[in-house]
């Protein structure tokens, strides 16, 4: 199984690339302790981000992923 993970704003920022392919990833909490193990300052931004798995927005870190998911991860957004 392998999915594809784009990062945005901050989240971008504190890991240090716009995106990543991770193989056997079971589901968005293990997909978020891969991405602390790389790069630990992330976990504030992480925690406190969004996932859109294949579109759907979700903030479950329980959320199963299937092979070939697509994954962006979001920071919260200000605006106005």
């Amino acid at each position: 199984m392998s999915v594809q993970v784009r990062y945005f704003a901050a989240a971008k920022a504190a890991l240090g690339r716009g995106q990543d392919m991770f193989d056997d990833v079971a589901d968005l909490a293990a997909l978020e302790a891969r991405l602390v193990l790389s790069a630990p300052d992330a976990a504030i931004v992480l925690a406190r981000c969004s996932y859109l798995v294949n579109g759907v927005s979700t903030t479950d870190r329980a959320t199963v992923l299937s092979s070939e998911a697509a994954i962006d991860v979001l920071p919260p957004f200000a605006g106005g």
